[in-house]
């Protein structure tokens, strides 16, 4: 499986902006964005003139990196959005947020993307009563996810789910701690994604 494994700081100080892909250290003195707000390299701290191109480009970069998807899968996310009815932009968000590791991690299963993937890979949550291992999995309403009897039972994945467990769990979740039990109740509308973005920008970008 193709997977980013650079420095993540320095994906956030490119966007000069948190991407919150170091969990709980984002949120701390340590954060890299908070001790170094200029992006990376000898040259990022020179002015730069933005070209049209580059303001949608880091619209583009700024959601696949938040969502810690590879421009292949961003692209094949774009396509399928684009054959669906409505606006392009919001259906991409949808199936964006529609992603398994997102669900976990929008549970407050996990405390940045890349865990909720690691736990999901690791094979420790059922979607519909069927072990589901794939990161990339895209999730629909109705669907219930919670976690494998004996995950339950682990004690080092207990931590995690406790510890992230006071984050606001959006509207179109819903989430039961007592059980580990979570529900997918609607498709995610643009109201409910708390992302920062102009994804016209982006549809501007892969239309030309």
């Amino acid at each position: 499986m193709a997977r980013y494994t650079g420095a993540v700081c320095r994906q956030c100080r490119r966007e000069g902006q948190k991407l919150f892909l170091k969990g709980d250290r984002c949120y701390t003195d340590k954060c890299g964005v908070t001790r170094r707000s200029y992006a990376p390299g000898q040259h990022g701290q020179g002015r730069k003139k933005s070209s049209e191109y580059g303001i949608q480009l880091r619209a583009k970069q700024f959601a696949r990196r938040y969502y810690g998807v590879l421009e292949s899968q961003f692209r094949k996310y774009y396509y399928l959005a684009a054959k669906k009815q409505g606006k392009t932009g919001d259906a991409l968000l949808a199936i964006l947020e529609s992603r398994l590791d997102n669900v976990i991690y929008k549970l407050g299963w996990a405390a940045s993307h890349a865990q909720a993937r690691q736990l999901v890979n690791h094979g420790h949550f059922i979607v519909n009563a069927r072990r589901v291992n794939i990161p990339s999995y895209l999730t629909s309403p109705g669907d219930v996810i919670s976690v494998t009897d004996k995950s339950k039972g682990n004690s080092k994945l207990r931590a995690i789910l406790d510890a992230n467990s006071f984050r606001a769990v959006p509207k179109y979740l819903e989430v039961n701690n007592d059980v580990l039990e979570g529900r997918v109740l609607a498709e995610a509308s643009r109201e409910d994604i708390d992302l920062t973005v102009d994804e016209t920008l982006i549809v501007e970008l892969y239309s030309k």
